[in-house]
């Protein structure tokens, strides 16, 4: 049996900081992908919702809650939560009802309303609780985590700021031709290097914003595609969620320590690189057949992280592919064709949704000034708190 479905709409809200409800926002998105797909609301059998932490009890249910927004029509539903990864566990959950012939149509959809600044705690003590004690104990901010990420790469690796400035100027120069952007404007190394020290060695605009913003995906079995005269619709070959294996020897958020080695051996390859590595096998390509990858820049330095988890090239090795432009607009192989989360801050369980848009636009030929030439084939890679992995590869 095939395990390939169908994306018949794509759709997104603008992504910034409207002040509005993260209800609007997905509703919104949820239309857009329908009109995209050319369908009706009463045309889905089931809807899947990444959920927010952040708008109290519909945000904890966001299936439901979507559901009620676009106007009850009896549609199975299902909610999802994976940090960072819920946009791919929500696109994951809908592939196995269509796989498993529970409903031919089902609308995926996420968005989020972020506050200011850094993300926060949840309210309350937890003592138990590692993303509590990261913040009450160490006063880590995610930012703190990425500075630690970007000075663990220059001294193991040699990477430079002047490296990790050149991934800003690259996802800018993208994000000026993407009208769903937050941030369109070109920015140059000289205004990364100038703007505030956040959490050193990374500035301010090394960093991605937090934003509001919504997606949504319309997925289908092959045959309804067919059904509906889509003969060759972009094909959503694999969705790899894994988790890590023990021990884990590199920090990563929330952790405030690693694994111990004394007993088992850590495996090879990082977390990371596992959450790729099953998506390839699952839909049988290789770094060699990507066109092109969208990938979670939470800072510059991890960009440059992710170009090696993904395969483009050896440990180590990213700042070279930057420096090359090889992963520029052009280049050998794009990443962030979107503006990635440089340009659009990061409104959480939308993300993976909305760079399964940019995979979708890209493989239909459609994404105007961003349009990589051919394109056949990507991948979208980020990562979720307490070990979600998200990587989905999309087809055509």
């Amino acid at each position: 049996m095939s395990a390939d479905i169908a994306v018949l709409g794509a759709g997104m809200h603008p992504w910034g900081k409207w002040g509005r409800s993260f209800v609007e926002y997905g509703r919104a998105a949820a239309r857009t992908a329908l009109a995209d797909a050319g369908l009706e609301w009463s045309d889905v059998r089931s809807i899947v919702g990444a959920d927010t932490v952040r708008s109290g009890y519909p945000g904890y249910v966001a299936g439901a809650t979507f559901a009620q927004a676009l106007g009850w029509q009896g549609a199975r539903v299902t909610s999802v939560y994976a940090a960072c990864a819920s946009g791919a566990q929500a696109i994951g959950a809908a592939r196995a009802q269509i796989l498993a012939g529970l409903a031919d149509v089902v609308l995926v959809v996420g968005a989020d309303a972020a506050p200011k600044g850094f993300f926060a705690p949840a309210g309350g003590d937890r003592p138990d609780d590692p993303d509590w004690l990261r913040f009450r104990v160490l006063g880590a901010t995610n930012p703190a985590y990425f500075g630690l990420y970007a000075r663990r790469r220059m001294a193991v690796y040699g990477d430079t700021l002047e490296d990790f400035a050149q991934v800003k100027v690259k996802n800018a120069a993208a994000g000026a031709l993407n009208p769903l952007a937050r941030y369109r404007k070109p920015v140059t190394a000289e205004e990364v290097a100038d703007s505030a020290v956040v959490a050193d060695p990374l500035r301010l605009l090394d960093i991605c914003a937090t934003s509001d913003g919504g997606a949504a995906l319309v997925l289908s079995s092959m045959d309804f595609a067919r059904s509906r005269g889509v003969a060759d619709p972009v094909r959503i070959r694999a969705v790899s969620t894994v988790t890590p294996t023990y021990p884990r020897t590199v920090l990563d958020l929330p952790d405030i320590a690693t694994d111990s080695v004394t007993a088992v051996r850590p495996a090879p390859g990082s977390f990371r690189a596992s959450i790729a590595r099953a998506a390839y096998e699952e839909a049988g390509l290789g770094p060699g057949d990507l066109s092109l990858a969208e990938v979670y820049d939470l800072s510059t330095a991890l960009e440059l992280e992710w170009y090696e988890d993904i395969g483009l090239c050896a440990e180590g090795e990213g700042a070279k592919l930057v420096r090359e432009g090889a992963t520029a607009l052009g280049g050998r192989v794009p990443v962030n064709t979107s503006g990635g989360l440089a340009s659009f801050g990061e409104a959480v369980p939308a993300q993976a949704i909305a760079q399964v848009c940019e995979l979708t636009w890209q493989l239909r030929g459609t994404a105007g000034d961003r349009q990589v030439p051919g394109a056949r084939a990507g991948i979208t890679a980020n990562q979720g708190l307490f070990g979600h992995g998200s990587a989905v590869v999309a087809v055509r």
